[in-house]
């Protein structure tokens, strides 16, 4: 009768430590992105909020939210709007700066309504998506890593300012796959990423010569 105190005891630790197990788990991406909404009971969350709900995963997750629209069909001048933004952090990530963005960016915001909405949309996506992604070759989330990826997002978020047809969908894509890896410390998705990212590169390059030799054959009929 006296061992069964020790069993229970005994479970109980196990239980113990299995719940810290659990508690330390990496929240994942939706669960960062729902902690920021219950933060605070205000009518909007801003992009600033964001920023600092994300704390140490604030990089990725905020070029996630703006690369991800640019992903999908959007009007004219979406990739525009939310290409500047991803400049300022692009070139942050890539010089090793700590994530900063102007307070006229930061200032942005939407209704709280709007945002449990987009999340309840996206939601279901970034579940399946999140079934697949893994800590894994980590090495490519190191701090050095991250200061040469930079430098590629930077030039992809550069070509999706450019006016180029159609051009800003494969580039947003490929940062959507790379900000996904580093979230979750899943270096599988940043390589998927980088290949991504250079047939995006090739394949507006190719857009824009074309257009430049289009231009000269045009020219070159009005002179003698």
């Amino acid at each position: 009768m006296q061992a069964e105190p020790g069993i229970s005891h005994q479970a109980d630790d196990q239980g113990d430590a299995g719940g810290k197990a659990r508690h330390q788990r990496p929240p994942s991406v939706i669960e960062l992105f729902r902690s920021v909404e219950h933060a605070s009971e205000a009518e909007r969350i801003t992009i600033g909020d964001l920023l600092h709900g994300m704390e140490d995963r604030a990089a990725a997750a905020l070029i996630l939210i703006f690369a991800l629209p640019n992903a999908l069909p959007t009007p004219p001048g979406t990739s525009t709007v939310l290409g500047i933004p991803l400049l300022f952090l692009c070139a942050q990530l890539a010089a090793g700066w700590p994530v900063w963005l102007p307070a006229f960016i930061t200032r942005r915001s939407m209704r709280r309504s709007d945002y449990s909405a987009l999340l309840d949309k996206a939601e279901p996506w970034l579940a399946r998506a999140e079934r697949l992604l893994k800590p894994r070759l980590t090495v490519l989330t190191s701090w050095l890593a991250e200061r040469l990826l930079g430098i590629l997002w930077l030039i992809l978020s550069f070509v999706l300012v450019l006016p180029i047809p159609l051009g800003n969908m494969p580039p947003a894509a490929s940062l959507c796959l790379m900000a996904l890896g580093l979230l979750a410390a899943d270096g599988v998705f940043i390589i998927l990423g980088v290949v991504a990212a250079i047939a995006a590169l090739v394949l507006a390059s190719s857009v824009v010569l074309g257009a430049v030799a289009a231009g000269a054959a045009f020219i070159s009929q009005f002179m003698p």
